[in-house]
């Protein structure tokens, strides 16, 4: 996020980050010439945004110095899987909060964000929000709170399903004879393109997958293995369990 940051627009001197770990802390420092703290409470004090990028398992500890130094000026945004605005609010002992999901493509500003606010933060607080989001990628706004654990299991945890996918792509490719590094370029530059095109065309998965599928051909018999070994239906799983997970984490 940092990084994202800086690569915007943003000037070092505009970020404070605390981190508990002093060799995280030196590195941060020397990689992103941003100030380092590791007091929450100095490093939160007078930022407009405050963000929470822990571990749902850590939210406790962490929230524990900011519990009563908060302003009506600051708003806290979490990027904590589950933790809903309810519970931040009940820790916190603050209203003006915001949930966000952001996934790990943002390190490169390719990233989808799907964020939502409490009725307390304003019109000028969220574009900001907004702003800082859409540093890691597209950032859409979301009213309803149950959504951000959906994206939690579709943008947040998708890379890891798509990486598999990909792995075992390359892993077909190499079995069928070819190097791994061909094999490796093969897959990324294909994923890439077609994600690319649906994008330009805005069409149907369905359509642009019947567009390659000639009756008897190649492609038919592969997804009808595809199809055969549950492929669709692992994913619909995937998906719904890892949704499931968020729901747990935020219990």
């Amino acid at each position: 996020m940092i990084a994202s940051l800086l690569r915007g627009g943003t000037a070092p001197a505009e970020i404070t980050a605390c981190e508990k770990v002093a060799a995280r802390r030196e590195q941060i420092a020397a990689t992103h010439g941003v100030a380092i703290s590791d007091d929450a409470r100095s490093a939160a004090a007078g930022a407009p945004l405050i963000v929470l990028a822990v571990k749902p398992q850590d939210f406790a500890a962490a929230a524990k110095p900011l519990n009563g130094s908060l302003t009506e000026d600051q708003t806290v945004v979490s990027i904590m899987a589950g933790v809903s605005l309810r519970e931040m609010e009940r820790v916190l002992g603050h209203d003006r909060l915001v949930r966000a999901m952001p996934n790990t493509p943002g390190q490169i500003g390719a990233g989808f964000v799907a964020w939502t606010a409490t009725a307390k933060v304003n019109a000028k607080a969220r574009t900001a929000v907004g702003a800082l989001l859409a540093a890691l990628g597209s950032a859409v706004e979301v009213t309803d709170e149950k959504q951000v654990d959906m994206a939690t299991a579709v943008s947040g945890s998708g890379p890891g399903f798509v990486y598999l996918i990909i792995e075992a792509f390359i892993d077909a490719g190499v079995r069928i004879g070819l190097s791994r590094e061909l094999a490796t370029r093969m897959v990324v530059e294909t994923v890439l393109g077609s994600a690319l095109l649906m994008q330009a065309t805005g069409e149907h998965p369905a359509v642009l997958r019947n567009r390659v599928t000639s009756p008897g051909g190649t492609t038919a018999a592969g997804l009808e293995e595809m199809e055969a070994h549950g492929v669709r239906a692992a994913l619909e799983a995937a998906v719904i369990q890892s949704y499931q997970r968020a729901r747990d984490l935020g219990a």
